[in-house]
């Protein structure tokens, strides 16, 4: 990771980043614990995408099934009771819903690729409420 790479990665981490965590919290009712490896985000030669690419790939889809979830009580009581922390990364080559999610011990774990596929936003977020609401 170059300084290009490491200045776009710190913008989104000082701006996007904080609210869209703080929507997803917000969201659930309680402090979910976030681990990133931004690292194998922030791919060379990408800089520019980072902003649009990291919310579209790893955030949007999480908000939209934690609003699908906590439309009610039950729902978010169940939220809280199960997940504990998300983990994102792109270790696995993954760039399909169906295969970029995991939920085991209260750890969610999205690897997907970063610039593939990012404007799948529905398939993603219909992947992972069924992936969370199963667990739930």
């Amino acid at each position: 990771m170059g300084l290009q790479e490491k200045r776009a990665v710190k913008a989104f981490q000082d701006s996007s980043y904080q609210t869209l965590t703080g929507e997803i919290n917000t969201l659930a009712g309680y402090p979910i614990e976030f681990e990133v490896n931004w690292d194998t985000l922030a791919l060379d030669e990408y800089a520019h995408m980072y902003e649009e690419c990291f919310s579209k790939v790893y955030f949007t889809p999480l908000i939209n099934a934690i609003k699908e979830i906590a439309a009610d009580d039950m729902g978010l009581e169940a939220l809280k009771e199960v997940l504990k922390k998300v983990v994102i990364k792109n270790e696995g080559g993954f760039y399909y819903a169906s295969s970029a999610y995991s939920f085991n011990g209260g750890v969610l774990t999205i690897d997907h690729q970063p610039f593939n596929n990012v404007d799948n936003i529905t398939e993603r977020s219909t992947e992972l409420s069924a992936l969370l609401m199963k667990n739930l």
